[in-house]
């Protein structure tokens, strides 16, 4: 009888432990959703191409997550702003005509109208998000917020976690045929925004474009900014387009590896952290070249190739007013495509400063009849 009850006993505490100690047969696997839910977004509103046909069908793309690979969708109540600017006139895009595609890609397709050089911007809604002190340093060292990972560390607030009050504005510029008009230069009014000071399709590849970044309509100095590319190889006669995805350091001044991860902190997984969990190799935001601001907001773009360019920058701020916050960002991309210039003019020289067939022909014939007179006279 005594045997009987520790033997009840002890299934009861077996039974006991299984119900208070969950099983999880796929650790790993759980270890990697926690990487998932841990990885860095930027966003960058972008084209197929960005050289396009008059009354073309076209597609802009939100791509939430790196320059190159978009991991999540943006819901429709984020989007406090989205619209194009055609011939001076700003067009809202209709929120229920944006589609999901493997709810990675948020996409909207639209009529590109006459021709033009024209820009497009999407604004987002801001969010709190907690991390952890090493959560938050390690995101602000993997997306190049190098500032404020400083002044972190002078203060001795490295052990401090953060509650961060994040908002992102993105733009893209695009030219439709071969008439260049003023709309690229359009302040959409974003909390923070790039605004180049000189026509992206009058620049080309082997030269220089200057950005000028405001806040609130205003120049920002003294701001890290990071630019890079992706190579395209274009033939924009027949409409043809080859991408190239990967970086060229040709002309740029380098900081760190490419990056291929991000940072998430809510359900949107829109701002987050990630490491290669199988290669060890933490990625990074800040590839290609590495500017900051001037006195009047002003960054110089080296463009050494034709390609799909972009230029980004969180701007954060100790958020000394708030019992709440500890830190505000506000984010900002801008892109937009370089080519080469097709200098019709150097063929047209050619033949000016070379003699034709024909010429040779014609002036060999007067030599030689030339000669057979001044022989025969003598």
């Amino acid at each position: 009888m005594i045997l009987n009850t520790r033997v009840i006993t002890k299934k009861l505490v077996n039974a006991k432990n299984a119900i208070t100690k969950p099983h999880f047969p796929h650790k790993p696997i759980c270890l990697l959703l926690a990487l998932v839910l841990l990885c860095s977004h930027d966003l960058y509103l972008k084209m197929e191409t960005y050289f396009l046909e008059p009354n073309q069908e076209a597609t802009l793309s939100l791509y939430n997550g790196t320059f190159e690979n978009s991991e999540n969708i943006i819901t429709r109540d984020r989007m406090l702003d989205a619209s194009i600017v055609v011939q001076g006139k700003r067009v809202a895009l209709n929120p229920d005509q944006w589609k999901d595609q493997d709810s990675t890609i948020s996409q909207i397709t639209f009529n590109t109208g006459e021709a033009g050089t024209y820009v497009a911007g999407v604004s987002t809604k801001a969010r709190n998000i907690e991390l952890a002190a090493k959560d938050f340093n390690s995101y602000l060292e993997h997306d190049g917020v190098m500032d404020m990972l400083a002044q972190r560390t002078k203060d001795n607030l490295l052990e401090q976690d953060a509650v961060e009050l994040y908002e992102k504005h993105v733009k893209a510029i695009y030219q439709v045929g071969d008439v260049k008009t003023n709309d690229w230069s359009t302040v959409l009014g974003y909390p923070i925004e790039f605004v180049p000071l000189a026509n992206p399709y009058e620049t080309y590849s082997g030269e220089d474009l200057e950005v000028q970044l405001l806040l609130d309509g205003k120049p920002l100095p003294k701001v890290l900014v990071y630019a890079d590319f992706i190579k395209t190889a274009h033939d924009h006669a027949s409409g043809d387009h080859s991408h190239e995805h990967q970086h060229d350091g040709s002309g740029h001044t380098h900081d760190s590896a490419h990056a291929d991860g991000g940072h998430d902190h809510d359900h949107d997984h829109d701002h987050n952290h990630d490491h290669d969990s199988q290669t060890g190799e933490t990625h990074t935001h800040t590839s290609g070249q590495k500017l900051r601001t001037d006195d009047q907001g002003k960054v110089t773009v080296n463009l050494p190739e034709d390609g799909i360019y972009y230029v980004r920058t969180i701007h954060m701020t100790n958020a000394t007013d708030s019992d709440e916050l500890t830190h505000r960002s506000k984010w900002a991309t801008m892109t937009f495509e370089v080519s080469h210039k097709h200098d019709t003019d150097s063929h047209t020289h050619d033949d000016e400063d070379s003699i034709p067939t024909w010429g040779f022909v014609l002036g060999s014939l007067f030599i030689v009849g030339l000669l057979f007179l001044v022989f025969r006279k003598k």
